[in-house]
């Protein structure tokens, strides 16, 4: 595991140290989390821009496909 330091406002490390009391969670773990679901972020639209780029040049099939399933 890595430790970071990280800077930034007072009033900012007061907010984020009173909404981590009030999830009865630390700091630390509240960080984690927020990491977390940046890289989540991340991974869904990178996985989702690789598959508009898969199906770049194919939308009249794709509403083809709808048309047909529709009928």
């Amino acid at each position: 595991m890595s430790a970071l330091t990280i800077r930034m406002a007072d009033d900012k490390y007061q907010r984020l140290k009173a909404l981590s009391r009030r999830r009865s969670t630390s700091v630390n773990k509240l960080i984690d989390e927020m990491a977390t679901l940046l890289l989540a972020q991340a991974d869904a639209e990178a996985h989702f821009l690789l598959r508009a780029q898969r199906g770049a040049g194919r939308q009249s099939r794709g509403l083809a496909l709808l048309e047909k399933a529709r009928t």
